[in-house]
């Protein structure tokens, strides 16, 4: 029930292998190469940092007084300019690009 709960208000569900695989650098090299590429808008890598520090879609609407759906549309933009299937995958490329840092 909370997986579906998870995936009901946007969010992304992975198993810890998954996570473990991305983290190591399998599939997340389109991320990364994405990163290096990226032309995001000013809102985009707002809204990335946001998603860096764990924050959901429905936080990062309420934290930057946005819409939810508006959100969600910068957090697809970012996916695409990134070359990322995931959040997951935007935040360690984000990570492993020092775009954002562990701080």
């Amino acid at each position: 029930m909370q997986a579906v709960r998870l995936v009901a208000a946007g969010e992304s569900l992975l198993f810890p292998a998954a996570i473990r695989g991305l983290a190591a650098g399998r599939g997340s090299r389109s991320a990364r190469d994405g990163m290096a590429r990226a032309a995001l808008t000013e809102r985009e890598a707002e809204v990335l940092r946001l998603m860096s520090r764990g924050l959901s879609s429905g936080e990062i609407a309420e934290q930057l007084f946005l819409g939810l759906q508006t959100v969600k549309t910068h957090v697809s933009s970012v996916l695409g300019k990134l070359g990322a299937r995931d959040r997951t995958q935007a935040v360690i490329a984000a990570y492993e690009s020092g775009f954002v840092s562990p701080n």
